[in-house]
């Protein structure tokens, strides 16, 4: 039962408190000034913010506590706002990400009788997205350096490539179902194709007319539920050859499909039986169908995606990198899986890392050791302060691409669904990139946003 509890307050819990925030604002007793505006430092460079009171007067007294990577301590204090303002600071010793959480531990004498949430915390406010009165302010110090905190395994191209070579045995198989849709100038499909031990489903969607497309590959975030097919049908209408894959074999428009709840949890003992295992064959085997479509342009591949989403993109690229012209993702999951055993605080899938059988396999399905073998530009979006999708992680995923990327810094930002609107930089991006590649332009990253 412990796995199943940490996995659903660290990620199926979120959505109630996202749905909170979307209804009423949280309140701010705090705001936070960063020294850099940008929240990037050097090595030996002071990392710090100004406090001052915020919107909203406090209510409680505060004590926060700075972790290196959310896993190492490093220092504790108190706020003092007596004076109008307090500073929270500390030097940045080595290439590392600094995540400072800042908890409330008392009401303040002069409001004994502060409101309480109905459920959870017994405080209120917070930038967290959760509405439990916990703030938390992240930087970067040389995130660029940032290493793997694990050797990548030996054999890791040789398993893919070993179970990319038995996939392609299997015939494709794809079948077509027509979709009604009220999208003008379109035609949307549901697809079923064979993979290996599975079958990949989704949407196809093209516009309704002679010609070959720029394609446009989407992949799902965490979860199970039933895909947007008039989401596809508008991408296509803006021009794209879109496929949108579900995470789950499964018809795109079941909303369950008898799924697991906790399917990232199955077989993560063994690299033979993971979840992660089919999941990212039947990725590799839309792309291989796409291939085969004459309406395809047969130039340009673009794969987008959050999330877990983002970590299938990321997974996809480097199974297959000689077919992919971009790859564009907000806050990715997947990295750094062992983060938790090197002085990291990991995060979704959650893997548990106290069993070695688990930590073994998770290499074989960390994005971080795909992303070696990706060739085509990259831009990644990332939130300093996201526990579902640690920066560190998303950094070193980063850094281990040999060729060009365009990291977008979020320094305010949790994960996009508890904090939206502190995340809105990576989606317009992208719709500024596709926007771009739609109509037969490039990417060319520009570096750090």
């Amino acid at each position: 039962m412990r796995w199943d509890t940490r996995v659903l307050f660290a990620f199926l819990a979120a959505a109630p408190f996202a749905m909170a925030q979307r209804g009423a604002p949280i309140e701010q007793q705090l705001a936070f000034a960063p020294y850099h505006a940008g929240g990037i430092y050097d090595v030996g460079e002071t990392v710090g913010w100004t406090v001052t009171p915020g919107p909203v007067a406090p209510r409680y007294s505060y004590k926060w506590t700075v972790r290196r990577n959310n896993a190492v301590v490093l220092k504790e204090g108190k706020l003092d706002l007596s004076s109008g303002s307090d500073k929270i600071e500390i030097t940045g010793d080595q290439p590392e990400m600094i995540y400072v959480a800042v908890e409330p531990y008392a009401r303040l004498a002069t409001d004994a009788a502060a409101p309480a949430p109905s459920a959870g915390s017994p405080y209120i406010g917070g930038n967290t997205g959760r509405n439990n009165g916990l703030y938390a302010v992240g930087a970067a110090v040389a995130p660029q350096k940032l290493g793997l905190s694990t050797p990548r395994p030996a054999d890791f191209d040789a398993f893919w490539d070993g179970k990319l070579a038995a996939q392609s045995k299997i015939p494709v198989n794809a079948e077509l179902a027509p979709v009604e849709t009220d999208v003008p100038g379109v035609e949307l499909n549901m697809f079923v194709m064979d993979a290996l031990g599975s079958k990949a489903h989704g949407y196809l969607a093209k516009p309704a007319r002679e010609g070959k497309f720029p394609a446009l590959i989407q992949l799902q975030y965490a979860g199970v539920y039933a895909l947007n097919a008039r989401g596809a049908a508008q991408r296509a209408a803006e021009g794209w050859l879109f496929l949108n894959v579900d995470s789950h074999d499964k018809l795109p428009s079941d909303p369950s499909g008898n799924i697991p709840r906790v399917y990232q949890a199955v077989g993560n003992t063994d690299r033979e039986k993971t979840y992660f295992l089919n999941m990212y064959l039947r990725d590799s085997r839309v792309l291989d169908y796409l291939l085969t479509r004459p309406d395809w342009d047969g130039m340009t591949i673009v794969l987008t995606g959050g999330s877990m989403g983002g970590q299938q993109s990321l997974v996809l690229a480097g199974l297959r990198p000689e077919k992919i012209t971009a790859v564009l993702v907000c806050v990715p999951a997947g990295a750094d899986a062992n983060g938790d055993l090197h002085g990291r605080k990991a995060g979704y899938p959650n893997w548990p890392s106290d069993n070695p059988d688990v930590m073994k396999t998770a290499l074989y399905f960390d994005t971080v050791n795909f992303a070696s073998r990706i060739k085509a530009p990259v831009m990644a979006g990332m939130g300093f302060i996201d526990t579902i999708s640690p920066p560190a992680g998303v950094w070193t995923a980063l850094n281990q691409i040999a060729g060009p990327k365009e990291p977008l810094p979020m320094i305010e930002s949790e994960h996009d669904n508890l904090t939206p609107q502190k995340g809105r930089a990576c989606p317009a991006r992208t719709r500024e990139l596709l926007d771009v590649l739609v109509k037969g332009g490039e990417f060319r990253p520009t570096g750090i946003r």
